[in-house]
């Protein structure tokens, strides 16, 4: 009896020196503070669905106008270096003279960013208005962004950063062109692929003719490249790459010669990691030329086979667009654009043959860049009417992504806890998949970059799950 007790003993101090950090994890799965103490901590890898504008916190934008002097619309808190001629426009030296600037300093951050948000406008237009608000703080300084990523980045453990930094600047003169916005809506209309193709055939070789690759070769060299290595982004403890994008709501020719320079860029350097498409998919312009926007990219993708793209699809909800608005996007930037990952994604369940779908994406390992916090705010889609179950379900590869944490005043470690806490099946060695095809599924060119990536990975998890075993 007594060899007995002694036994049960030992095993149970074994059990206590045998903790794993998967066990420790069901054990806090309904504490928000545990959970958010534990994530981070854990490697993260990449955060793959990043818009940079939307990622810097609106506090250094805001201090940044004030030191500067900027001009402030008191209406909508839009800010400018110099006074428009329309609206209710005052300087910030002024307001602060006038004892109105901390009154106004908390407009803005509730106009810029979620912070406080009380539902009095409605949460997609707060947010995708924001941008234009404070978009004038961010020119000339990225330095400073990128600085602030990184550093944020490196304390709550995330190593990769894929973010959609900038658009190409181009000044080409394509008044000469604009016929084709009609031409290519027209065959568009019909649905008639083989005529838009040979529509795009034509623009191309016009585009190409005004010396596209100029652009894209200046915005590599004098751009990306410059600010990546005078800022030394790239060490030992964090890597960042770059997306190109363009804007839905341009006209057809406009985005497709920015497309084509956009294509062009990440071709020829390895520090620009594919291309995006942005701006409300709701919007009038991207509704319209939704279908067409997915040949533009099937086009480019048949010129330069090699660069990568991801698309936000299907960021799309019930009531938000007719509900036969909800059944193609995700089919059509999967099936026509031949996308090699899905931003968003939310609209799944609504999208015709939605099964198929799901399979397809399974097969042809097409991950979907989820975004917990974005979707709860954007679209009021959380918990069991996300479909995240739906692509866990199917196997589609998933990869926990940001969106735009400084608007949602969020961080990567905010969408592992609500992962955790929201999806009680999805264990510990899930998690830690997710993380790891945040690396796998990134656009880094460079192979041993990656590998790199995923080795000092192997090493973060080893020394944070040392952490329970000790216990």
């Amino acid at each position: 009896m007594t060899r007995i007790i002694t036994l049960f003993c030992i095993f149970i101090a074994q059990i206590g020196f045998s903790q794993t950090a998967e066990s420790y994890l069901e054990k806090i799965r309904n504490n928000e503070a545990l959970l958010t103490a534990f994530f981070q901590q854990m490697p993260k890898g990449g955060d793959l669905h990043h818009h940079f504008s939307g990622s810097v916190y609106a506090e250094p934008l805001l201090e940044r106008a004030i030191a500067e002097d900027f001009y402030l619309n008191l209406e909508t808190m839009e800010v400018s270096k110099t006074k428009p001629e329309k609206g209710n426009w005052q300087t910030f030296s002024s307001l602060k003279n006038n004892g109105k600037l901390a009154q106004y300093e908390q407009q803005v951050m509730q106009t810029w960013s979620a912070k406080d948000y009380n539902g009095s406008v409605p949460s997609d237009d707060l947010f995708f208005d924001s941008f234009m608000k404070f978009e004038p703080t961010i020119a000339g300084h990225f330095a400073e962004g990128m600085l602030e990523l990184k550093k944020r980045a490196i304390s709550e453990n995330v190593s990769y950063i894929e973010t959609q930094l900038s658009t190409i600047p181009c000044d080409m003169n394509i008044s000469d062109l604009t016929d084709f916005n009609t031409k290519l809506r027209q065959a568009a209309s019909q649905k008639d692929e083989k005529a838009v193709l040979k529509l795009l055939d034509e623009l191309y070789k016009s585009i190409e003719k005004k010396d596209a690759k100029k652009y894209a070769e200046d915005f590599n060299n004098n751009f990306i490249a410059k600010l990546h290595k005078d800022l030394k982004i790239d060490d030992e403890r964090f890597t960042m790459r770059y997306q190109n994008f363009v804007l839905r709501f341009m006209e057809p020719v406009d985005l497709f010669k920015n497309l084509i320079i956009a294509f062009i860029s990440s071709n020829e350097s390895k520090l620009t990691a594919g291309v995006n498409i942005v701006s409300p998919e709701h919007g009038e312009n991207s509704m319209k030329d939704y279908w067409l926007h997915m040949v533009m990219f099937k086009y480019c993708h048949s010129k330069f086979p090699d660069v990568k793209y991801t698309l936000h699809a299907g960021e799309l909800t019930l009531g938000l667009v007719q509900p036969e608005d909800l059944t193609w996007h995700i089919n059509d930037a999967i099936y026509v654009a031949g996308a090699n990952r899905i931003g968003h994604g939310v609209d799944i369940a609504y999208e015709a043959n939605s099964y198929d779908l799901l399979k397809y994406m399974s097969k042809n390992n097409i991950p979907i860049e989820i975004n917990l916090a974005s979707n709860e705010f954007i679209l009021k889609v959380k918990e069991n009417r996300h479909p995240f179950t739906l692509y866990k379900e199917f196997n589609v590869p998933i990869v926990i992504s940001t969106d735009d944490a400084g608007i949602l005043r969020s961080n990567m470690t905010e969408q592992y806890v609500l992962l955790a806490k929201r999806y009680p099946d999805v264990n510990y060695e899930v998690i830690k998949k997710y993380v790891y095809n945040s690396i796998n599924y990134s656009f880094i060119q460079d192979e041993s970059v990656k590998k790199q990536l995923i080795k000092d990975l192997d090493n973060r998890f080893k020394i944070f799950e040392a952490k329970f075993s000790k216990n």
